[in-house]
């Protein structure tokens, strides 16, 4: 007997959130991971609203195919960035301070992400997920940074923004705890791709609690710096059917206990399109501050994309901080 093809989320929220958000005539915005799912709608409401968009992804057909649809809808353009090398995110920095040197950037989305892949490294010897996820994002901004200080002296503000998960969370704590050896160079020599698989969850898990922490980081890093107005911002997207999930089976997540986490999570998602709701509040939203984060509330965990209670780790954000320069090798992350 064929198995029931399961349908689609209804879009309940994102429509009538753009709908109020201003139009984005003139500026640009730059987002990480936007073939497919939220990043990908993501640019497509910055195109449709006005924006100028940079579109951050691997090239490949399917990064073709992503910048013909949005080409139809106004103005796009690829920049090459593998997030899993950090050579290639400096030559994106490089192509991106010319492409963008008169006009600035408004908005940089760190919205591409790697999720329950086995303990691999990368060619710069880190986790997998933590490079992809959160290094080569910082590295990114710290690249970017002189864009966005040309947008918020031109047009008044500019935004960073990461993208957690409601994975950055333990079960049996209220907030995760930061374990410094995921942000070392010890990519496949972290181990656990065994039975049960717990560990690729956990490094999964750290990478998304290091989104949350850039964000409060950044903002107590940028804020000392005088008449700063550039905003760090960070969204969550709850259980979402983004096609994450697939991607994640097909790279090696394939065990009887990932497959109940995937169904699981699929079994209360909600749209794609809903799920870009805290994104598109941190890149749109006038009201936006820098610190907020957006996303679903903790008990329903699917919803409207809310303003969320802080969740700042002083300590954490430094052991973060300092990690990450050491990682990339940034002496000033601001020159």
């Amino acid at each position: 007997m064929a198995k029931p093809k399961r349908t689609a989320p209804h879009v309940l929220y994102f429509n009538d959130l753009v709908a109020g958000f201003p139009d984005q005539a003139g500026k640009v915005v730059a987002v990480t991971g936007c073939t497919s799912g939220m990043g990908h709608i993501l640019a497509e409401t910055a195109v449709t609203k006005g924006a100028r968009v940079i579109m951050l992804n691997r090239p490949s057909e399917r990064a073709d195919a992503a910048l013909a649809r949005l080409k139809l809808l106004g103005e796009a353009q690829q920049v090459d960035c593998d997030l899993s090398s950090f050579a290639s995110v400096r030559a994106a920095g490089a192509r991106l301070r010319d492409l963008l040197g008169e006009t600035g950037l408004d908005v940089l989305a760190c919205n591409a992400g790697v999720m329950g892949m086995p303990d691999r490294a990368t060619e710069d010897g880190y986790d997998i997920q933590m490079q992809a996820n959160h290094l080569s994002h910082f590295l990114l901004t710290h690249e970017v940074w002189p864009l966005l200080e040309r947008a918020a002296d031109l047009r008044g503000e500019a935004r960073v923004i990461q993208h957690s998960s409601g994975a950055r969370k333990s079960r049996k704590e209220a907030k995760g705890e930061l374990k410094p050896e995921y942000l070392e160079k010890r990519g496949g020599a972290l181990g656990g791709d065994g039975w049960p698989g717990l560990a690729k969850w956990q490094r999964y898990r750290q990478s998304k609690l290091a989104n949350l922490l850039f964000t409060y980081a950044l903002q107590d890093q940028a804020d000392q710096r005088p008449g700063n107005r550039v905003k760090a911002l960070c969204a969550h997207p709850g259980p979402a059917d983004s096609g994450l999930q697939a991607k994640t089976t097909k790279a090696g997540g394939d065990t009887i206990l990932d497959r109940y986490i995937l169904r699981s999570t699929l079994a209360i998602a909600q749209s794609t399109a809903d799920g870009t709701c805290g994104l598109a509040r941190a890149a749109f939203d006038p009201e936006a501050q820098s610190g907020d984060f957006f996303g679903p509330d903790a008990e329903s965990r699917t919803g409207p994309a809310l303003r969320l209670p802080p969740e700042r780790d002083p300590q954490a954000q430094r052991i973060l901080w300092d990690a990450s320069l050491a990682a990339t090798g940034i002496r000033d992350f601001f020159a």
